[in-house]
């Protein structure tokens, strides 16, 4: 367990648990580390609830570059301020907040602009290390490094993030188990749906993947008003799981009696969806998404990681002949310090849906079980429990 801790930890190293990575593939081992005080323009949290998403279970089986161990993975996340570097106004101690691996810093020219969410001081890469030091703050006891993940680094008790990537959450809110879907997949898809879409009341949508990532888009355009919402997948199952988020129609891509899932659906739609979401990161899937938009007006959004390397083929006769819009959405096109606190005083209206993501529970000694869960495609979010309240 931690270290009982008062404001005398302020400025010192604090001892803690941590669920580290050492291997690819093998087990997270909770073990005792050490965690540096915040430098310059950092805070050191305490979390208090984490979550398990893909990417950390991508990065768990990568053995090459970026992978690199022994680390500390984990990226979404809520918890509590336990002391502030340098410089830093926004967050105190005792502030709630949730770390995000976008950063917002509120002084280049991307984060003050509407048009972009793409931090050109802080840009996102998959980095081992503090984003302004290229150092870590974590240590095992025998004083090897470990290493950050996303900028979070949120499976452990308490962990280092700079201030550019922490988004500081209203005093009155309270501190829900759910929240912490914010930092990432829920956020990813909802935003993606209402900022980078602009899905517009009475549109059709079509959502390829209807993992965790795909519902929050059909939470999302349920959200915008969307009256009709196809979800695309090859597991039938997903269909009863999505209409509690939106979805209305279900289009099987694997057996869709000989015809493509563009064909199938530009038939239901009597001319392709308004917004087709690609969340599954196949080329192939975005090139169907994109022949499943509407001449015209149609646009394709891309929220799934596909391979390293893979080439995207469009026939150059129909982005010039159709004019349909194909763009990216990362992090779905949302601004964390400005459009996480609106998602969250939606969820406590009870407009966003976020309770129903979380299908599993475990403590943080039993971790990874919800490495088993995902894996087995058992849960859309498991929330692990740090017990350190």
């Amino acid at each position: 367990m931690a270290e009982k801790l008062s404001g005398g930890s302020r400025g010192k190293p604090i001892r803690c648990r941590a669920a580290v990575c050492r291997k690819p593939s093998e087990p997270l081992v909770i073990e005792e580390i050490i965690v540096a005080p915040p430098m310059r323009h950092e805070v050191r949290v305490r979390i208090i609830y984490t979550s398990l998403c893909h990417s950390d279970l991508t990065f768990w089986k990568m053995k090459d570059f970026p992978a690199i161990f022994p680390r500390i993975l984990g990226h979404e996340a809520i918890g509590v301020v336990e002391s502030v570097g340098e410089d830093v106004s926004e967050v105190s101690e005792g502030d709630t907040v949730i770390p995000t691996f976008m950063a917002d810093c509120g002084e280049c020219r991307d984060c003050n602009s509407a048009k972009s969410n793409l931090c050109s001081k802080l840009p996102f890469k998959v980095s081992p290390f503090m984003p302004r030091y290229e150092t870590s703050r974590f240590t095992d006891l025998n004083g090897e490094a470990l290493y950050h993940f996303l900028s979070v680094s949120s499976f452990s008790e308490y962990t280092v993030v700079d201030i550019a990537h922490v988004t500081k959450i209203d005093s009155g809110i309270p501190l829900t188990k759910a929240a912490g879907l914010l930092s990432c997949g829920v956020s990813t898809g909802v935003g993606a749906a209402w900022r980078t879409a602009n899905v517009e009341p009475g549109s059709t949508v079509a959502i390829f993947g209807l993992g965790s990532i795909g519902l929050a888009v059909a939470e999302g355009a349920r959200l915008c008003g969307a009256t009709r919402i196809i979800g695309v997948d090859v597991n039938e199952d997903k269909f009863e799981v999505g209409k509690k988020f939106g979805l209305t129609d279900f289009v099987n891509a694997s057996n869709s009696e000989n015809k493509s899932a563009s064909e199938v659906i530009i038939e239901m739609t009597d001319g392709g969806a308004d917004y087709c979401f690609e969340c599954v990161g196949m080329a192939s899937v975005v090139q169907e998404a994109y022949a499943s938009c509407r001449k015209g007006w149609g646009k394709t959004i891309v929220l799934g990681v596909d391979q390293p390397g893979s080439q995207l083929t469009l026939p150059s006769y129909d982005v010039l002949h159709k004019g349909k819009t194909l763009m990216g959405s990362f992090f779905g096109g949302l601004k964390p310090k400005s459009d996480i606190p609106v998602l969250l005083n939606r969820y406590i209206n009870k407009e966003l849906q976020l309770d129903e993501f979380v299908t599993h529970e475990v403590t943080f000694e039993d971790i990874n079980k919800a490495f088993d869960l995902l894996i087995e495609g058992k849960c859309l979010r498991c929330v692990i429990c740090m017990n350190n309240q």
